[in-house]
């Protein structure tokens, strides 16, 4: 398994990115993908008054749901700290590519997505996991590639060559 990031402060198009990035890296390069996404706020994936739900309520650590088209594993951290993102992956099946949204500060190979109607500053001049930017403009002065944030055959290109094996993705000096 090997492992990127999509790294961007909110507004800046990741997960739009990755919508479009999914079926050239799935369809038509053949790859099997799985996506880890860190959400900054409370979320629920359950709908209370279902049975797991009423699982979960009262007092569950752990409740899973399967049907004959998936399964979803819920887990209740009930104050425990928050996994870290290699115990995390460390969850997945195996595939041939984890891409990581959000999980900015993380030390793994990460591309930067920019767009400068946003406001915000670059991550990649603090960062030196970012090994590329896809941004809405050119950046002639930046220290590493740029990559135009619509070409989706080029970013994936770059995500390929960037992602790095699991087992050495979270150790810095790469």
């Amino acid at each position: 398994m090997r492992l990127i990031g999509l790294a961007g402060w909110s507004g800046a198009g990741k997960t739009t990115l990755l919508e479009k990035l999914l079926p050239e890296l799935i369809n038509k390069r053949g790859l099997r993908v799985s996506t880890l996404k860190h959400a900054h706020h409370n979320f629920d994936v359950d709908k209370p008054g279902k049975d797991s739900w009423v699982h979960r309520q009262a007092g569950a650590s752990e409740v899973l749901i399967v049907s004959e088209n998936r399964f979803a594993l819920m887990h209740e951290l009930r104050g425990a700290p928050e996994p870290t993102l290699p115990e995390l992956v460390g969850r997945l099946s195996p595939v041939d590519l984890v891409i990581v949204e959000g999980f900015k500060r993380g030390p793994h190979p990460k591309i930067e997505i920019w767009r400068e109607a946003n406001g915000r500053p670059f991550l990649h001049t603090q960062d030196p996991t970012i090994r590329a930017i896809a941004a809405d403009k050119p950046l002639p002065d930046a220290p590493i590639p740029v990559i135009d944030l619509d070409d989706i055959g080029m970013i994936a290109n770059v995500i390929l060559a960037e992602a790095r094996p699991v087992e050495t993705a979270f150790a810095t000096g790469f």
